[in-house]
């Protein structure tokens, strides 16, 4: 039933092209029809109005030729050409009349010619207005003094007086060129605007079957579809270089974690089959024993990216004294690897510094960084490190400095990529290219950053910049615990 649901959904579905086009019609088909019936609704009202004044005119000119002999009307001999000559004033028709009534509602003059009972077919039995709806007249009264002696009716059709099967089909005429002018200007912006969103949803289509190579060649004057474009190719390039970085990555990985299995693999084949002596037993159980070492590292380092990445390690931010803990940390460290005796060297001034920051968190990227600068070293070469502290307003800088052999100009704008690892690095030691890449998301978890400044045949200097303990963090931190102490 589901399935059968969303078959019927995407068969109603329909272009934006269709979809547009079909509803502007309809909407301008409403909309001009109303606009035209309230137009020839006033059309014809006025045309009334006008008709029945330019009948008034009429009536009063034959009321005034129209003379009374002894009570009885007289009608001057000429009003049948009068008459005549005045209906081509009148858009008329058949339905056209004119009556002249005495008194006694009986018929004295009319035109066309008719007897007294076709007055009756065309006026009301009380003769003041006319039988039928399709008519409309006009009467004046024939006065001699004060006395009324009968009254003239001119009366015509109310079609022929407003608008007649011309005027009709004139207004449909118009009417259905601006239907069509519309319909198609909507369709002309529709289709504009339909085509680079349809160039855009195939190459998502392709993107979706896994081809990243493609083209938008679209250049539009609509600055948000340029922006749609754009932002879209960008897109379809960021994922084709992620694609590619997955699948070196993900070969990376498997290679570096390959390597130390293999080794160690091998190594305690060859102690269980007694393929070595004791001696050299001890030794292969030594190499494996740091092969598995440096793979927990790797493994480590690839868990820590991971939980980073999504968001669920915890960076506290409280009140550090940085110069302390930096010298805590050179003074720890210089101890995990007193066998290379690695000169590390303090230099800050005579002030404290204190961050807003996480102790863990700082101590992992400055370890990070010696244990990378030790590495960097040339094996004949003494390690000399040195740290220096500076402060300014806002934050206070960290500087690593070392006497390695500093990295290639081709590689310092990719050292902070993940899984990136230089051709010099690879062949000296393993790793799978994430130290930098978490220390950098560490420093920028505490409104820090690290950057490397420089790096040379000399050495390298990278920078870690923390925010700096301010006086007002100060005050809002002993606010707080005054407020909780207060609050138990």
């Amino acid at each position: 039933m589901d399935r059968q649901l969303k078959q019927k959904k995407r068969k109603r579905s329909t272009s934006i092209l269709s979809h547009w086009t079909l509803r502007y019609f309809l909407i301008l088909c409403i909309g001009f029809t109303i606009i035209v019936a309230g137009a020839l609704y006033w059309i014809r009202t006025t045309s009334i109005e006008k008709s029945l004044k330019t009948a008034e005119l009429l009536g009063l000119e034959i009321a005034d030729r129209v003379t009374s002999e002894n009570n009885v009307l007289r009608v001057p001999p000429d009003l049948d050409r009068m008459v005549t000559k005045r209906e081509k004033l009148f858009n008329t028709d058949h339905y056209f009349c004119v009556m002249i009534l005495d008194n006694n509602n009986q018929l004295i003059f009319s035109q066309p010619k008719m007897e007294q009972k076709d007055v009756h077919y065309r006026l009301s039995d009380d003769y003041r207005e006319p039988r039928n709806n399709k008519y409309a007249g006009v009467t004046v009264n024939i006065s001699e003094g004060d006395k009324t002696m009968g009254k003239v009716w001119v009366m015509q059709s109310k079609q022929s007086i407003t608008f007649g099967p011309e005027t009709i089909w004139l207004v449909a005429l118009i009417l259905g060129g601006l239907i069509l002018c519309g319909w198609f200007t909507i369709y002309l912006l529709s289709s504009k605007l339909s085509r680079p969103i349809r160039q855009v949803a195939y190459a998502a289509e392709q993107i979706r079957g896994g081809n990243y190579d493609v083209s938008l060649d679209l250049n539009t004057r609509e600055r948000e579809i340029n922006e749609l474009v754009n932002s879209f190719r960008d897109m379809a390039t960021r994922l084709q270089q992620l694609e590619e970085w997955r699948t070196i990555s993900l070969a990376g990985v498997s290679h570096e974690l390959k390597t130390p299995v293999t080794s160690i693999k091998g190594l305690v084949m060859a102690v269980r089959d007694d393929v070595v002596s004791p001696q050299e037993g001890k030794e292969f159980l030594d190499i494996a024993l740091k092969e598995s070492e440096r793979m927990e590292r790797m493994v480590a380092d690839l868990l820590d990216y991971n939980a980073m990445a999504a968001g669920s390690v915890a960076v506290r931010k409280e009140r550090t004294d940085l110069k302390l803990l930096v010298g805590e940390i050179i003074y720890q460290w210089k101890i995990a690897y007193e066998d290379k005796m690695p000169e590390v060297q303090l230099h800050s001034p005579p002030v404290t510094f204190f961050t807003m920051g996480d102790a863990l968190r700082i101590q992992q990227i400055i370890v990070n960084l010696l244990n990378n600068a030790l590495h960097a070293t040339a094996p004949e070469q003494k390690a000399v490190f040195d740290i220096y502290l500076r402060a300014e307003e806002q934050m206070l800088y960290i500087d690593v400095k070392d006497n390695g052999t500093g990295i290639p100009a081709e590689d310092q704008p990719k050292i902070f990529e993940r899984f990136y690892r230089g051709e010099l690095k690879k062949r000296r030691n393993r790793g799978l290219g994430l130290g930098l890449t978490y220390s950098r998301l560490l420093a920028q978890e505490q409104g820090g950053e690290l950057t490397l400044v420089s790096s040379s045949p000399e050495g390298s200097i990278f920078r870690l910049s923390l925010p700096r303990w301010t006086a007002t963090q100060e005050a809002i931190t002993t606010e707080k615990a005054y407020g909780a102490a207060v609050k138990v």
